[in-house]
């Protein structure tokens, strides 16, 4: 019945061969993303410890501003008019809150490495790692829907969710040399995304195929997933080069 369909689960079918193109060639720039040298010395317990610092804090805005991406998607749903808008939109609304949850599970992994959270309230990334966040909100405000949804829940959340997956085995090695504090809540946001989020991306193309109903539209979904990886892949560049330089650096004295 028609009243019980809020309740249905999103069913993944099999991908179309445009789908299975549009998945096969986002994989190689994924994989940049998930086996960067950034998360591959974390994994390894081998990243400094200003660098992993720097990651933290200034990925915080990308943790912390995601569910409000996903609103930005949520508020051009209109079911009952096009085809994948009421799947979506019950997707977008089960799912943001738990983005939510995600942001101060994060907290307390930043604070496990001795982040205050007043540090990551206050903190202004560096343009190249902001960028991302810039291009998510703008995909948000003028993209289509299933722009965004390809943007963030599928570039995004695939990337992150492989990535976590390594990072996750390498924290027991801070916590053996005192350089953090490693507990269940420090790791909550980590094991999250090693496991939870291991559907979002397959969720987020059943979406896109749902959404995207001829070429145009396909391309352009295609297009937005790749930047946002683009965009993800440059904020991992600055921070891995840049990161332990920026841990010295003050800002300059601007009073009378």
């Amino acid at each position: 019945m028609a009243i019980a369909r809020y309740k249905q689960a999103l069913e993944l079918t099999p991908h179309a061969p445009w789908a299975q193109r549009f998945w096969d060639a986002l994989v190689p720039l994924k994989d940049r993303v998930a086996g960067h040298p950034l998360f591959q010395e974390m994994g390894e317990g081998a990243l400094s410890l200003p660098r992993f610092r720097d990651a933290l804090l200034h990925f915080y805005p990308l943790v912390e501003h995601f569910p409000k991406y996903m609103g930005l998607a949520l508020a051009k749903t209109r079911p009952g008019l096009y085809p994948g808008h009421e799947e979506t939109r019950n997707w977008l609304i089960g799912n943001i809150k738990v983005e939510q949850r995600h942001a101060y599970w994060y907290q307390d992994w930043a604070a496990g490495f001795g982040l205050a959270l007043a540090e990551l309230e206050q903190v202004r990334p560096p343009a190249a790692m902001n960028a991302i966040n810039h291009y998510l909100w703008d995909v948000g405000h003028q993209g289509s829907l299933d722009e965004s949804i390809a943007a963030t829940n599928l570039a995004v959340e695939w990337a992150t969710g492989e990535w976590s997956q390594h990072v996750v085995s390498g924290m027991q090695h801070y916590a053996e040399q005192g350089q953090a504090s490693i507990t269940r809540h420090t790791l909550a946001w980590l094991r999250a995304h090693a496991s939870y989020d291991d559907a979002h991306p397959h969720e987020a193309m059943e979406l896109v195929k749902r959404l995207a109903t001829d070429e145009p539209a396909r391309q352009r979904a295609f297009a937005a997933a790749q930047r946002g990886l683009e965009y993800y892949l440059l904020a991992l560049d600055d921070c891995y080069q840049q990161g332990e330089q920026r841990t010295a650096q003050t800002a300059p004295d601007l009073g009378e």
